[in-house]
């Protein structure tokens, strides 16, 4: 008998149980993400999609996530603060406090609600719903603003708290969370989304532990975790040769006249005393913090949760949870870094760094002959504000934060994705944004040449064109990989970056400053914002012919 038979016997969970919990928990998670989208009141939710959910075990280990390579822990901030002996059934847990949470939420505009699923008197697992809210306070509306210099100015922070008590809604701690937004409407709804869809959730648990039992539920998710952080070792042992491995990457800016910014990763693989693989991340080269909003607190799951969704590779049989931070056995961080700021540095834009975080982790990976992608733009997100006059003459505020999709870094055997926003989430919709907001779209599609030549071309960023109908407008605006320009492999070229340029062919023609806050506009200006591509892959020569006539003909070439 081989050892793995003697395991199989040994599970309380059997193999066609595993695969219906799993399959069951994916639908849970599903139908929670469903219930947000359709719930939720703000454009940033509903229309692009920026929200998640996730599913932990009784100890607070994500057993399923969303595949986003920038979580972290998201349960031990509750735990530390609520033991699980003190929690209840209807409890409901918050928090948007980045360094309460040590990274696992990055910034304030992210809100995190948790709830415990009990059965048989005790914790059997935990429910989460994670979600983007548009404004809650701060310096500029939209709560993000290249001119953040502390945390204080990008919102209210909500340390660990307990929402929901036995059933029983805290609304004092809601009625001051959503004075402080200057969308109030808008935050009360997205909050009674989030706290429908951990509720959806919690039902949906509490029936396939009904189903199975928790002592099964808590072998079969047990038995998830331990195949991913044996998939991604195993596939980390074979990237990576004995000895240290390292790659560097940059920021151009933090929009306040530093920069550039260095990520310096490095892995190594040792043998422990036992003879087994060791795995140790270090980032502790990286340059020190910014004066300005582009430090990312990374959390240290947040590395082997990236290595761990390269290895996966959208393979429907595995599922994305902590196997894959697990597999990496040490993470070294250096604190005052701007991977490791301390508070209250700004962290508003740290989807930037996030981004080309991603990047480099592909470029570590490709140093060991990972096969990795070349690297990819980093989204763009254009928010506008201020004020319109309505039919009857009155004016009226807006707030218009449109993230817009880049070209990502080619692979060893397909094109670079085009126009991708970042991961599931999407682009807003021409229809969406004339019918909601004082502008007109004069142009939204490709942008030609703009990924990098190779035998596999980068994907090709987007061209969006408004023109202003508002009687004024401020704009933020976050491009980076100007001066940086995301790196092709293996000869491949670097992808174009982006430009926002206001009135383009005029006399009146303005480049703004591709991280910049408190550009003015006014009606009847045309903004064009056309952002990066990826890197190329493989020299271009080698592309054959018949795939460069079908780039021209469709309008990327």
């Amino acid at each position: 008998m081989n050892q793995s038979t003697r395991l199989t016997e040994q599970s309380l969970c059997d193999p066609v149980s595993l695969e219906i919990i799993r399959g069951a928990i994916a639908a849970t998670q599903a139908e929670m993400e469903a219930l947000i989208e359709r719930t939720a009141i703000s454009a940033f939710i509903r229309e692009k999609k920026d929200f998640y959910t996730a599913l932990f075990d009784g100890s607070g280990t994500m057993a399923v996530g969303s595949m986003v390579p920038i979580f972290g822990d998201m349960t031990r901030p509750v735990l530390e603060k609520f033991p699980v002996e003190t929690m209840q059934e209807g409890d409901v847990y918050w928090y948007n406090d980045c360094y309460g949470s040590y990274g696992a939420i990055s910034h304030s505009n992210d809100q995190v609600l948790l709830a415990p699923v009990f059965r048989e008197g005790r914790v059997c697992a935990f429910v989460m719903s994670w979600a983007h809210f548009a404004d809650i306070g701060g310096l500029r509306p939209g709560s993000i603003s290249p001119d953040a210099t502390d945390i204080f100015q990008e919102g209210i922070m909500i340390p660990v708290t307990k929402m929901i008590e036995a059933g029983r809604v805290n609304q004092a701690v809601l009625d001051i969370f959503h004075r402080n937004s200057r969308y109030p409407d808008q935050s009360v709804g997205d909050m009674r989304a989030l706290m429908a869809s951990v509720d959806l959730g919690v039902r949906r648990v509490g029936e396939i532990l009904n189903r199975f039992g928790p002592a099964v539920m808590e072998d079969a998710l047990a038995q998830l975790l331990r195949r991913t952080r044996k998939l991604v070792r195993d596939k980390l042992a074979e990237t990576f040769a004995y000895g240290t491995h390292s790659f560097t990457d940059a920021i151009d800016t933090d929009g306040h006249g530093n920069g550039p910014f260095h990520l310096r990763f490095s892995l190594t693989r040792a043998k422990d005393e036992n003879g087994e693989d060791h795995f140790t991340f270090d980032a502790r080269d990286s340059d020190d913090q910014a004066p300005g909003p582009i430090n990312y607190l990374m959390n240290k799951g947040v590395p082997g949760m990236a290595l761990g969704l390269f290895y996966l590779g959208g393979d429907p049989s595995q599922v994305c949870n902590a196997g894959g931070p697990n597999a990496l056995d040490e993470v070294l961080f250096r604190k005052g870094s701007f991977l490791q700021p301390e508070y209250p540095a700004p962290l508003g834009l740290r989807g930037l760094t996030a981004m080309r975080m991603i990047s480099a982790i592909c470029g570590l990976l490709n140093t060991g002959g990972g096969e990795a992608p070349a690297a990819n733009s980093a989204y763009v997100v254009n928010i506008m504000r201020g004020k319109y006059r309505t039919k009857d003459g009155t004016l009226e505020p807006y707030l218009l934060a449109d993230g817009i999709g880049v070209g990502y870094g080619a692979r060893a055997t397909a094109d670079g994705i085009d126009a991708v926003y970042f991961v599931a989430q999407e682009n807003y919709p021409v229809e969406f944004l004339e019918a909601g907001y004082p502008i007109t779209m004069r142009a939204y599609g490709i942008v030609p040449n703009s990924g990098g030549a190779g035998r596999f071309r980068g994907g090709c960023g987007i061209i969006r064109e408004y023109e202003i109908l508002a009687e004024e407008t401020m704009v933020a605006i976050r491009i980076d990989s100007v001066k940086n320009p995301p790196w092709g492999i293996h000869g491949g070229r670097s992808g174009r970056h982006g430009i926002a340029v206001v009135n383009p062919g005029t006399p009146n023609e303005v480049q703004l400053d591709p991280l910049s806050d408190g550009n003015m506009l006014k009606q009847g200006d045309i903004f064009r914002i056309e952002t990066g591509g990826g890197g190329g892959y493989g020299h271009p020569y080698d592309r054959p012919a018949g795939e460069g006539r079908s780039d021209v003909l469709g309008g990327f070439v």
